[in-house]
């Protein structure tokens, strides 16, 4: 794979890699017995890991609340894309679209999940110290440019709550679409007072989308 000559792998296991960019629709079509999901969950610990040792590190000064809010930002499902398509890892997927019937929305999970399969699979092939190098060149620019792909606007408007003493809810409006591709309605309900609805394709999704609408009506910034 010319992706190995890239990062400077060197391996006597590239069906390891081969693995890890087969996504199980083209596994179903090909009768293959394998895709990239379990090296998928190895990969997310294994970023996770790294993050935080460099976040440990990098900020003596911050508890653990902090860097867990830090840590979110650079391993979530934004970020994951950003770094995927930045690497171009998805030149390097086997996905049958047509078969398994998949929506945008899916495909760009897909798109995540490669970086983290990608990087299990170094892990176990080149190790620990291989999978640190190439985060520290090719990730850990973004933390130390302090880039954002996500706000969490939920533990903002929260904080909020806690601190003026009132109580927060989110209540489910509307669902719709078929099972794989649904978009949910959610209220969120601020000491009785409806503040917003948000929309998203999960219910984290759109209570997110509710919380940052509330915030913009109370004037509260996310940083």
């Amino acid at each position: 794979m010319n992706l190995l000559e890239k990062f400077g792998i060197v391996s006597e296991n590239k069906r390891l890699y081969e693995i890890a960019f087969t996504h199980s629709s083209y596994s179903t079509k090909h009768n293959l017995d394998y895709n990239y999901e379990r090296l998928e969950f190895l990969g997310d610990s294994v970023l996770s890991l790294i993050v935080s040792e460099y976040l440990y590190k990098k900020y003596p000064q911050f508890e653990e609340g902090k860097l867990t809010k830090l840590r979110a930002n650079y391993v979530c499902q934004n970020a994951l894309i950003y770094y995927s398509h930045e690497l171009d890892l998805p030149d390097y997927l086997k996905i049958d679209v047509e078969e398994s019937n998949l929506t945008k929305n899916e495909v760009l999970s897909i798109t995540a999940d490669i970086f983290e399969s990608f990087l299990g699979a170094m892990f176990i092939d080149q190790g620990i110290g291989f999978a640190k190098r190439f985060l520290s060149e090719n990730i850990f620019q973004y933390i130390d440019e302090e880039k954002i792909f996500f706000r969490d606007y939920k533990s903002a408007i929260k904080e909020y709550g806690d601190a003026e003493e009132v109580e927060i809810s989110y209540e489910l409006i509307k669902e719709f679409g078929v099972p794989h591709d649904k978009t949910f309605l959610i209220a969120i309900i601020i000491d009785g007072e409806k503040m917003g609805i948000g929309k998203g394709k999960n219910k984290k999704e759109a209570e997110q989308a509710a919380a940052k609408i509330a915030l913009e009506k109370l004037k509260i910034s996310v940083f």
